[in-house]
């Protein structure tokens, strides 16, 4: 019925039997031992990409897991809502729940079919999918310790064998359970302390419950029924998954660090030492719309200075120069007369020769170079 599972366990052992069975001997109970470790570090290795993307995901949702509360608490009463809100949630932040447990549930047909394929290693068997009656016969002589590593302390009637207590079996079964156990405690309370207090949940306490102590638990007991071969398998396993842990983790934890670096140092470069003076614009580079009005302002109110201060002194010493003819003119003429003369005189003086064709010229914008000179030499004297 699950063929699909049983032939390639079978055959990722049978390959690994051969390899090892060419150095120790295809008898020898080494060979079918490593054969079986290193059909746990196949699968694993396979699963080596999948097992990254998952503590990625998991380190995603303890990220988000205070926006999570907030929609179970603003959703409390409406769980389709809170359901759909969920959902989008986590497409917004690229998590996918499931990619979380893969890893975990593709090991599960791989512990099916190893189970299966070592129990089926019986005295007589014309073959085990891809190992033939002498492969099966050298399997079932293999003895460790004086123990043959397909027996059980309890097989448990499977596969017609008997479910009687092998009891000469638990020397060497119950330290591989016991070691087995400590090594799952050891991989769930490695990963437990990578989580976020601030994600905690009374689901996740409960998980962290169960992988803390019942699944060891669980080893201790029904390890018992576990051939030795298949402890061999689960000893493997938790060993690989907690080097793994560790080796991915800190790759997680250099990773952070250095971006961490990256945005300091580029938030330090960005912001003005102290003392700095602001830096001029690059060429090409637009100048701020309120900088550039301030400097508009800034030019027209010198450019008015500049011109008053040049009427005044063009004036004076044009009025100064015709002082006299004003005032003979005004000494001889009527009162209306002598207003009009003055008004007259003024605007004489304000366009004499120089003056009226500086003037002319646009006033300070095309004054005469000698002119500026004139009017100091005048205050001077």
């Amino acid at each position: 019925m699950l063929d699909f599972i049983y032939y390639p366990v079978s055959f990722i052992l049978w390959c690994w039997h051969k390899v090892f069975g060419f150095v120790f001997g295809p008898d020898n109970a080494i060979s079918w031992i490593l054969g079986i470790v290193f059909l746990t570090f196949t699968v694993r290795g396979i699963l080596f990409k999948p097992f990254v993307k998952q503590v990625r995901s998991m380190k995603k949702m303890q990220d988000f897991a205070p926006e999570v509360k907030k929609l179970q608490k603003k959703y409390a009463n409406d769980r389709q809502k809170q359901a759909t809100e969920m959902r989008k949630l986590q497409q917004e932040h690229g998590v996918n729940p499931l990619g979380s447990c893969l890893p975990m549930l593709l090991q599960i047909p791989v512990f099916i079919g190893l189970n299966w394929v070592l129990r089926n290693f019986q005295e007589g068997r014309p073959s085990n999918y891809f190992f033939d009656a002498a492969e099966v016969d050298s399997y079932v002589n293999a003895k460790l310790f004086g123990i043959n590593i397909g027996d059980a302390i309890n097989h448990f009637g499977f596969a017609g064998q008997s479910s009687e207590w092998h009891w000469e079996v638990a020397p060497l079964a119950i330290p591989l359970m016991i070691i087995a156990a400590i090594a799952t405690h050891l991989t769930a309370r490695h990963s437990v302390a990578r989580q976020n207090p601030a994600s905690a949940s009374q689901q996740t306490a409960m998980m962290n419950n169960l992988t803390l102590y019942i699944f060891p638990f669980g080893v201790l007991i029904f390890g018992a029924f576990f051939p030795i071969g298949l402890l061999i398998y689960w000893l493997a396993n938790n060993g690989w998954t907690l080097g793994q842990q560790r080796f991915v983790y800190g790759r997680i934890d250099r990773e952070e660090e250095q971006k961490k670096l990256e945005d300091k140092e580029k938030r330090d470069n960005l912001a003005p030492k102290p003392g700095q003076k602001p830096k001029k614009p690059q060429p090409g580079q637009k100048p701020d719309p309120q900088k550039k009005q301030a400097s508009k302002g800034a030019a027209g109110s010198a450019d008015s200075t500049d011109t008053g201060t040049d009427n005044e002194a063009g004036s004076g010493t044009e009025s100064g120069s015709e002082s006299g003819k004003v005032s003979a003119q005004s000494s001889t003429g009527s009162a209306n007369g002598s207003g009009g003369s003055q008004k007259s005189g003024g605007t004489k003086g304000g366009s004499s020769a120089k003056g009226g064709a500086w003037a002319k010229n646009g006033g300070n914008k095309q004054r005469p170079s000698g002119q500026g000179k004139k009017s100091k030499g005048g205050k001077r004297r």
